[in-house]
């Protein structure tokens, strides 16, 4: 809804950044930073303009699609997508508005030298969308600094390792992995968190989109 009219005909994935869908860097990142030779989209909405974009292949790397019929949540996608599959072992799942330069080889590799933990979550630090205002005792405005990052505050980076295996048993077959499952994890010591200070972005709205772009245009 927030990046109308840009998806009115097309899934919020084929949005171009910079003239190219933001799936394909997606894509490029997950060959490049890991390896990965296969991926499966979790898709509804005009999910066929995906289809006829990628087809089965991309670089080398195979795709798969896991349609829903109707919308079941984060969670219900990603449990309907890991059922759909072969994958049993350890499993990358990314929101598909983010971008990053996050080192994704490293992550992987923390989550499996972590041992019996079902999964790892990227978090970066917090940034606040306003500009801060900073005032003494006195009330007296000493000075003011642009969209601030909160270091020892950390947000979801959208961006997740897996175990296939264990956590398909916490996932719903219709909600938010991040409401209903993350939360029995975290009671059980099962849940991970990755920190990353590096570039990290999230497409959620035109204004995100505009401000994405500039920060990829060359510094003159």
């Amino acid at each position: 809804m927030r990046l109308r009219p840009l998806t009115d005909d097309r899934p919020k994935a084929l949005i171009e950044v910079g003239g190219r869908p933001i799936s394909e860097y997606q894509l490029d990142w997950l060959a490049e930073e890991a390896n990965v030779e296969q991926v499966v989209f979790a898709c509804g909405y005009k999910w066929e303009k995906l289809q006829e974009h990628f087809g089965k292949s991309y670089k080398g790397v195979s795709i798969a699609y896991s349609v829903e019929d109707v919308p079941l949540g984060t969670g219900g996608a990603v449990k309907k997508a890991l059922s759909e599959s072969t994958i049993e072992g350890s499993t990358i799942v990314t929101n598909g508005d983010v971008m990053t330069d996050l080192p994704l080889g490293r992550m992987v590799e923390a989550h499996m030298q972590a041992g019996g933990i079902t999964a790892s979550m990227l978090v970066v630090p917090y940034r606040s969308r306003f500009g801060v205002v900073k005032i003494d005792k006195l009330r007296t405005v000493r000075g003011f600094e642009e969209k601030p990052a909160f270091p020892d505050m950390w947000i979801n980076g959208g961006v997740y390792v897996l175990n296939a295996r264990k956590i398909v048993k916490s996932l719903p077959d219709a909600g938010d992995i991040e409401r209903e499952t993350f939360p029995r994890l975290v009671s059980r010591g099962e849940l991970l968190s990755y920190p990353h200070y590096g570039e990290w972005w999230f497409v959620d709205s035109l204004k995100d989109l505009k401000e994405l772009e500039e920060s990829m245009q060359p510094a003159e």
